[in-house]
């Protein structure tokens, strides 16, 4: 694993950080020199300001049903309800990966271990969700859907708020048609991107309103029956597969 990384993964610093503090000499490496191009060896030890950085081994993942109505977000200049003025208070300081607007429900992750929320935040791994559209499935958003989209104007769907204007989308992973009709249309969708209301503003961009959308699961995490408003700890399988996926992803970068 580079240096960079390392410090990153286990500290309070971002990559940057981690590389001005290399350039200004903070950092040391048992038997090396610490350099912006240094890659660690197995079991050896690295030293900020001659402070041994202790590998963050140990942490927390929950997964919760997110209920309409409340924000992800640690308080609202609104007064709106937040996650955690449901949320059990010991998972306070917990971090979310990713987020759902205030009209969402469904599937969030939190957890005490900053690396692991950027991480899979940042990831491919697919978001599935069943939405309720208005109207009808056209054969125009089909094949949006299938090869994607590039949008110079997606502020319709977007927070009334938000900055952002254009937005490019990828091919959806994958689609399901449950149910179409001339009132309404259902479906099952997997994406693999995170963008600010992405599914709100791609079917915007058609005149399709999205009545309801909800996440039942993200990467290997899945709702299932778990109930709106209620949370619960990793299962043994997920710990496992977060494992997995944390160790492939460190090697990729490396």
């Amino acid at each position: 694993m580079r240096l960079n990384q390392y410090i990153a993964h286990h500290t309070k610093y971002s990559r940057r950080e981690a590389d001005k503090l290399i350039i200004e000499g903070r950092v040391n490496i048992q038997r090396s020199k610490a350099t912006l191009q240094s890659v660690l060896l197995e079991n050896q030890n690295v030293y900020i300001d001659g402070k041994k950085i202790t590998p963050q081994e140990n942490y927390t993942c929950i997964v919760y049903h997110k209920p309409k109505g409340e924000i992800v977000s640690k308080r609202d200049e609104r007064g709106r309800r937040v996650i955690y003025d449901t949320l059990e208070s010991k998972f306070r300081h917990f971090v979310s990966v990713g987020r759902l607007d205030f009209a969402s429900e469904g599937v969030l992750i939190l957890t005490d271990n900053k690396v692991i929320a950027k991480t899979l935040m940042e990831s491919a791994l697919p978001r599935t969700y069943i939405l309720k559209l208005s109207g009808a499935l056209t054969s125009e958003v089909i094949e949006a859907m299938q090869n994607g989209l590039k949008c110079d104007d997606a502020r319709a769907g977007g927070h009334e708020k938000s900055k952002i204007i254009a937005m490019e989308f990828a091919p959806f992973e994958s689609y399901e048609v449950i149910k179409s009709d001339k009132k309404y249309t259902k479906l099952k969708v997997s994406i693999t991107e995170g963008k600010n209301r992405e599914l709100r503003r791609f079917f915007a961009h058609f005149h399709c309103e999205v009545l309801d959308l909800k996440r039942v699961s993200y990467g290997f995490v899945h709702l299932n029956a778990l109930p709106c408003g209620k949370s619960r700890f990793f299962t043994k399988d997920e710990y496992k597969a977060l494992r997995d996926f944390m160790k492939k992803t460190s090697s990729l970068s490396d």
